[in-house]
């Protein structure tokens, strides 16, 4: 096995000579094969191997004496040592995570503390072949999106360095092995008996069915995670460079919107990967557990012939369908927006203390920076007074196509922190009529009874 583990570690360049590795040792068959399979290495390399353990709070006196274990082992090794407590069981009663996730959660915060500290390159786990089965085997019952494919990858950017994974290639099999050869005793863990947890059952009673049936199953699910992998990267590259470009995200990246005939132009593998390329801008560093049936509600809602609609998806995030339009905000940013409908003739007042009229008039006053005039029978009510959104773009009077509006308040100076909040006017099918005291629209209402549609913009500060 040590043969098949450096080979894989250079095949994939997992690590280089002269480098700082940091270890997660839990004590259990895993880890500690890691830890002495890279403590070998440590001067044929020049490895600086460091081991971090942790003791999560959860199985009292238990919890305890594999820290110490781990702490002999690499006395007896020559390997330095990190140990930490992590209070999980207060961490899930703040955040109301399960144990799982608030264990996971506060171990790579430890971790990425470490990295920093010793300003290491890469820390290594010891997921090897039949987590990567499981990983699998859990996305496709869950219903993931296809990526769940790629599982567990052999490294990945992280805290400023890598994870790496020397054992993707390797079974668990392999590894007691490994354990029994060298006289290695790990510390077993009981809950991983337990088939309560999801992982767990899959361990215990999925993947031995599936390996009995398929020696090679391991090998199987390996070579499908790298072509899944290989053709998502590609996928997601092309969906970045041609479908991204149609979308137009806040500057706080909490805010996303797109023309829906400008982004289902494109094949649906790519609509596919920059939904989620989109999802991931705003989600940032949280990512939930998505699944077809957020993918198929978004397909749905592009599609559908309502001019109005919504989905919700996981921690607040809305997409809203708006004629045309389909915005990506959290509630929490809508909040801080607004939309205003006046029925019929009257004034709003809007955040900022301004006020909006809308008036009829018998004659067709001169417009002016803070009035404009419509003929009236053309007009289709109810008006909307709103603010900003991502990808809002209208047709200029004097100009020719459209423009963006965020691009009208650049040009017109209009400080950033004025500028997602600046009036919008629009009438019942969606059309842009005002930006208010700055733009009007080249908008023909196609009608004539005599009677005007007076728009007036009473600021209440100098712009």
């Amino acid at each position: 096995m040590e043969t098949k583990v450096k080979d894989f570690i250079k095949r994939e360049k997992l690590l280089h000579g002269g480098a700082t590795v940091l270890i997660g040792v839990s004590g259990g068959p895993d880890s500690l094969a890691l830890l002495h399979i890279l403590a070998s290495m440590k001067d044929e390399w020049n490895l600086r191997p460091i081991a971090l353990t942790v003791d999560h709070g959860l199985r009292g006196e238990e919890s305890k004496q594999d820290v110490e274990y781990v702490k002999r082992i690499c006395s007896l090794w020559n390997i330095e040592i990190v140990e930490t407590f992590l209070d999980v069981p207060a961490y899930k009663r703040q955040e109301g995570t399960g144990t799982q996730l608030s264990a996971r959660n506060l171990r790579y915060q430890f971790f990425a503390e470490q990295m920093e500290k010793f300003g290491a390159g890469y820390l290594a786990l010891g997921h090897h072949a039949d987590d990567q089965a499981e990983s699998v085997l859990m996305g496709l019952t869950r219903g993931a999106n296809i990526s769940a494919l790629q599982g567990i990858p052999c490294k990945r950017p992280f805290a400023g360095g890598m994870i790496v994974r020397p054992f993707m290639s390797s079974s668990r099999e392999e590894i007691e092995d490994y354990c029994k050869k060298y006289g290695i005793v790990p510390r077993r863990d009981p809950s991983n008996d337990e088939d309560n947890y999801t992982r767990n059952y899959f361990r215990l009673h999925v993947l031995p069915l599936l390996k009995a049936k398929n020696p090679n199953f391991l090998h199987t699910i390996r070579r499908l995670s790298d072509a899944a992998r290989s053709d998502e990267t590609y996928l997601t590259e092309q969906a970045e460079k041609l479908v991204l470009p149609h979308a137009e995200f806040t500057d706080d990246n909490k805010q996303a919107a797109f023309q829906i005939e400008s982004f289902a132009k494109f094949p649906i593998a790519l609509q596919r990967r920059a939904f989620h390329l989109i999802l991931s801008y705003l989600y940032d560093s949280t990512s939930p557990d998505l699944s077809y049936a957020h993918e198929d509600r978004f397909f749905s809602l592009i599609s559908s012939s309502k001019a109005n609609a919504s989905v919700d998806l996981p921690l607040g995030l809305k997409i809203i369908k708006e004629y045309q339009s389909i915005t990506f905000s959290f509630a929490a940013e809508f909040g801080g927006s607004y939309y205003i409908v006046l029925q019929g003739p009257g004034s709003v007042e809007l955040p900022d203390g301004s006020i909006l009229s809308a008036s009829v008039v018998c004659e067709p006053l001169e417009d002016s920076r803070f009035a404009i005039t419509y003929d009236l029978a053309g007009i289709n009510w109810p008006l909307s007074i709103r603010s900003r959104k991502p990808g809002d773009k209208m047709t200029v009077k004097g100009m020719k196509g459209t423009k963006k509006i965020k691009d009208i308040l650049i040009d017109e100076k209009i400080p950033i922190g004025l500028r997602e909040g600046w009036p919008i006017v629009e009438d019942g099918k969606g059309n842009i009529l005002w930006l208010a005291g700055l733009r009007r629209a080249d908008f023909q209402s196609g009608g004539h009874d005599g009677k005007f549609l007076r728009l007036h913009y009473d600021k209440n500060s100098n712009i």
